[in-house]
């Protein structure tokens, strides 16, 4: 008989240690349990009778297929230009409070995109501040006596998305400007080249691949966001999904749809992934991160342009929200004692707490499950595991939806049969299908944050411990546990502020009646009554801002010199 081959070693391994067996069980678990929402999602929309299928390729997949793409195409443009030309003044150039926006422009990640498209809305409208001081600068007396660009529309769309997405691209390539562009900069402007060459020409080929990871970001959120392009009267395929599986009762329908978005968000990852392996420049660390070379001091109107040009992204993206939440609320301030508001925080405060636990604990057992087992098996499977942050919400929220469904339907069937119990709905319709399809998604993201910590630890700190008799499972809950604490706690704050601001799977997957403070502020918002929810959409942007003030400190800390 041949030997076992290599994908049989991580498991004769783990069988050789009943510890990490049982770690080996829980990677593999949480893959299948990641996996479960798009084998379901392909298993219904392929299995069916197809009789929906000529009225979507007839009607419905056409249009808001091009929609899809021409807003995908704008806010990729957008998010690109305002975040690359915004790390590059603020690395490059000195001029009035650049340091004060190098880290005010992290803000707007505050803003999740539906509340950003409810207070543009109100801000551009023909009742709000902007048109109303048009109408009195120039003594227009109605709409018909001008024109003015409608922000209900793709191309309001795809600004609201831009001003609030655009830092994903700002904080990857200012990265790659702060440490990987410095010192070929240098060696630039040595053989004569002006700053705008060496931008041209160097440096910005030295930050494609990290100005494409960033963009990739914001597409698969631009494919996710539901609640700002249905405000706007946008029909993308994540609307789509929503009306035709709610307005049409097809799931069958809203199923293809929905896999058609998957197959998508994997050609944005093929892309991204392609355009990395395309690198054609040395990535390794910057050396010299502490000197302090001057910047190129702007002079005359250009310091003013520059301070306003940085200024622009952080007005629009967190400004305007702000300022018309802000405003709502001041006049409402009774919408704080409401007991809905009570009762979506405490559903929030709960939904979004449970996921932050369950999500960091599984996190530390796939960290744990590569460390101890070592293995390209074990390694895969925790990579796979990390899957579900690319699902956008609507597609993971319809694929467990019916998981859940296909569950509950099987214990009660078998509970009829033995019992002649019922046991009705357990997960389908509850806070639990919001926490699972939550952990799902943001499990990659605890991952991601705690071993950021568990690579700065020496790498051989578990030997030193076992040299001291400590086992496996004793060395990781005595000593690094409490020397990962700064990265949990991270960890558990980003979870709990993504899942608190979570809208498109929370809408599909709530029972009736229960309400978060997404929800609270979209029901209002559907109604057209924005401003009902100010209350709530000020706490969701409280809450928020915590990471982002964190990040924003870190911002402000550094010391680092310019090209």
């Amino acid at each position: 008989m041949a030997p076992a081959g290599p994908p049989a070693r991580p498991l004769a391994r783990a069988a050789r240690h009943p510890h990490h067996a049982w770690l080996a069980f829980v990677a593999f678990a949480v893959s299948a349990v990641v996996l479960m929402p798009m084998v379901s999602l392909a298993y219904v929309a392929l299995s069916g009778t197809g009789e929906d299928w000529p009225h979507l390729l007839r009607n419905v997949l056409p249009g808001a297929s091009l929609t899809t793409l021409a807003l995908m195409a704008m806010v990729a443009v957008g998010t690109g230009v305002a975040g690359v030309a915004s790390a590059w003044v603020v690395v490059a150039y000195e001029f009035p409070l650049r340091r004060t926006l190098s880290w005010a422009l992290v803000l707007p990640l505050a803003v999740p995109s539906y509340l950003a498209a409810y207070a543009f809305g109100e801000f551009f409208d023909y009742s709000g501040p902007v048109q109303g001081l048009v109408r009195a600068a120039f003594g227009f007396q109605t709409a018909r006596d001008y024109w003015f660009p409608d922000i209900r529309s793709t191309t309001g769309c795809a600004l609201v998305l831009s001003s609030v997405l655009y830092p994903y691209v700002y904080l990857t390539t200012r990265i790659v400007f702060l440490m990987q562009g410095r010192n070929i900069a240098d060696v630039a402007r040595t053989l004569g080249a002006r700053p705008a060459k060496v931008f041209w020409r160097v440096l910005l080929p030295v930050a494609r691949p990290a100005i494409v990871a960033g963009v990739a970001l914001v597409l698969m959120e631009t494919i996710n966001d539901i609640g700002a392009a249905e405000y706007l009267g946008v029909r993308t395929l994540t609307v789509a999904v929503y009306q035709t599986w709610l307005a049409r009762g097809s799931l069958e329908g809203g199923a293809q749809i929905a896999l058609i978005m998957l197959l998508l968000v994997f050609a944005i990852l093929g892309a991204e992934s392609w355009a990395r392996s395309r690198r054609r420049f040395h990535t390794g660390r910057a050396t010299h991160m502490k000197a302090q070379p001057p910047r190129l001091a702007l002079k005359g109107a250009w310091r003013m342009l520059a301070t306003l040009l940085t200024a622009l992204p952080v007005l629009l993206g967190f400004g305007i929200p702000a300022l018309v939440f802000g405003s709502y609320a001041l006049r409402r301030l009774d919408q704080f004692r409401s007991p809905d508001l009570a009762d979506a925080f405490l559903n929030s405060l709960v939904t979004a707490g449970s996921t932050a636990l369950l999500t960091v604990t599984l996190a530390l057992f796939l960290l744990n499950a590569v460390r101890l087992v070592r293995s390209p098996g074990m390694t895969a499977t925790v990579r796979l595991a990390s899957i579900g942050y690319a699902l956008p919400g609507g597609i993971l929220g319809l694929g467990l939806l019916f998981v859940l469904a296909r569950f509950d339907n099987g214990i009660d069937a078998f509970m009829r049969a033995q019992f002649d119990v019922s046991t009705g709905l357990l997960l389908t319709g509850s806070a639990a299908g919001i926490v699972l399809a939550c952990t799902i998604r943001f499990v990659a993201l605890a991952e991601g944050a705690i071993r950021s910590g568990l690579d700065k630890l020496p790498r051989n700190i578990d030997e030193a411990a076992r040299s001291l008799g400590r086992t496996p499972g004793q060395s990781a809950v005595s000593v690094l546990l409490p020397l990962l604490k700064p990265a949990i706690l991270t960890a558990a704050v980003l979870v709990f502020v993504d899942t608190a601001k979570e809208l498109s799977a929370t809408i599909l997957l709530r029972p009736f009646g229960f309400s978060t403070l997404a929800t609270h502020v979209y029901e209002n918002a559907s109604r057209g009554a924005p401003q009902d929810g100010a209350a709530a959409a000020i706490v969701i942007m409280l809450t928020a801002l915590i990471p982002v003030l964190v990040l924003s400190g870190a911002l402000a800390r550094d010391r680092e010199a310019t090209l």
